[in-house]
């Protein structure tokens, strides 16, 4: 990989490309590369997108991959391996997933409103 260092508003800064920065950003795994006719891989660009909407639910909730597993009755292992984009999350496990997060923000927002 090829880094270049820029000066931006008199700041010294390192360019990388987006993927790196967006894997260094923990965003998520990237997106499938898009062939001539426009059209990606299903199944990969379902599991980056599951990856990345899972990575900003639970950080907005403000849970460690361990907090969401032991609240989802989910392996914190089976939580990495999604939102690295390595395997498949079934219905059921996004299921509960989303449960636990969404149980989470509300018990969060009720301790800022009280």
């Amino acid at each position: 990989m090829s880094l270049d260092i820029i000066t931006h508003k008199g700041r010294r800064c390192v360019a990388v490309p987006i993927e790196e920065y967006e894997r260094l950003n923990g965003q998520g795994p990237p997106f499938p590369p898009v062939d001539a006719n426009g059209t990606s891989n299903a199944i990969d660009f379902a599991r980056a997108a599951i990856a990345r909407r899972l990575i900003a639910d639970r950080r907005s909730a403000g849970l460690s991959q361990q907090q969401l597993g032991k609240l989802a009755g989910v392996r914190q292992e089976t939580i990495s391996r999604i939102e690295s984009g390595k395997q498949t999350a079934t219905v059921r496990v996004i299921d509960k997933l989303d449960k636990a997060i969404r149980r989470a923000a509300a018990q969060t927002k009720k301790r800022k409103a009280g």
